[in-house]
């Protein structure tokens, strides 16, 4: 299936059904009013919403509108939790390198995870309002799952059933205060503002063979001012899968149905792939030239975010959004 939430002047949205091909989608009140609810209530409402996904596909519903993307808030407006992993080690190995910093052992065997806030998701084509460009702005490619309820201590073999949603991640990232954040070793929080997700999530079997070992094998394009900035394969070099990562987040907590978790920046080491975030890039200058030459997001600049089928077919919608200097 696939599903998005409209705006419709409320804190968590309106519940839509999208069609495969993005193009028609249809309110199902009937089942769910917002997406907490469906996920709420999984097992219970997922088999009907499955029924009425076939009836939109084959044009045998009423009330259907033709979808719009700019209608849609973040699938999951707000959400009782999310936790962003670095799945992608290649990336946290550069980001050390570039400070000459050595890579622990434990890195290869144990996830790296923060919490973020998630009381308030920028929308797939909402403005990134930001008070100062000398934050370092920066965009951050990536992948989430949406899990039903975990229970504490699940295994990565179990973990998988949990995992009902895929969706997109804009993490937006402030460079320029992580340093002062991370030196008082206590996290991120400052440095790491609202996140956006694509217009609509999906089932993993959305995916076909494409969906494999908790993995997604496809390219995630970015755009940078119209540009290609890279498209790596978010199947490769992924050192830890989703269900690893849930397993890992439930280690110590129960997660409560609707909680989100991401892949981190998107990153291969094939560097003709470009990358998914500037600092990576940047991390690439630093260690060939000595210095960074790619600037950090000024007000203005644009990123796209989106992932194609092997037909070339948008699979999530898109994330488009603009950098604008915040007015209080």
């Amino acid at each position: 299936m696939k599903l998005a939430s409209y705006n419709n002047g409320r804190r968590d949205g309106q519940l839509m059904l999208v069609s495969k091909d993005l193009t028609k989608a249809v309110a199902v009140p009937a089942i769910a009013h917002t997406m907490q609810q469906l996920l709420d209530a999984w097992d219970l409402l997922n088999p009907q919403l499955q029924e009425l996904y076939e009836a939109l596909n084959a044009g045998m519903m009423d009330n259907v509108v033709d979808f719009d993307e700019a209608k849609c808030l973040s699938p999951l407006p707000r959400a009782y939790q999310w936790a962003d992993g670095s799945a992608y080690v290649n990336h946290v190995e550069l980001v050390r390198k570039a400070r000459g910093a050595e890579m622990p052992a434990t890195f290869w065997t144990d996830p790296l995870v923060y919490q973020g806030g998630s009381d308030c998701f920028i929308a797939p084509k909402a403005d990134i309002e930001m008070a100062s460009e000398e934050y370092g702005i920066d965009f951050e490619s990536e992948i989430a799952v949406v899990t039903d309820d975990v229970k504490m201590g699940v295994d990565a073999d179990n973990a998988a059933q949990h995992i009902k949603l895929l969706m997109l991640v804009n993490d937006v990232s402030l460079r320029n205060l992580i340093p002062g954040e991370l030196a008082k070793g206590f996290g991120f929080f400052q440095s790491k503002p609202s996140s956006a997700f694509s217009p609509v999530a999906i089932t993993p079997d959305e995916l076909g063979d494409r969906w494999q070992d908790s993995k997604v094998h496809l390219p995630l394009v970015t755009h940078l001012n119209g540009d290609l900035f890279g498209r790596p394969n978010a199947g490769v070099d992924m050192t830890f899968n989703f269900s690893q990562l849930v397993a890992h987040v439930a280690k110590t907590r129960p997660l409560a149905a609707g909680a989100v978790i991401g892949s981190g920046t998107i990153s291969n080491y094939d560097r003709s792939a470009g990358s998914s975030c500037l600092a990576e890039k940047r991390m690439l200058e630093i260690i060939a030239d000595g210095k960074a030459s790619t600037p950090f997001m000024r007000f203005g600049d644009t990123v796209r975010i989106e992932m194609f089928d092997d037909q070339d077919n948008s699979i999530f919608g898109s994330i488009d959004q603009k950098v604008v200097e915040y007015k209080a």
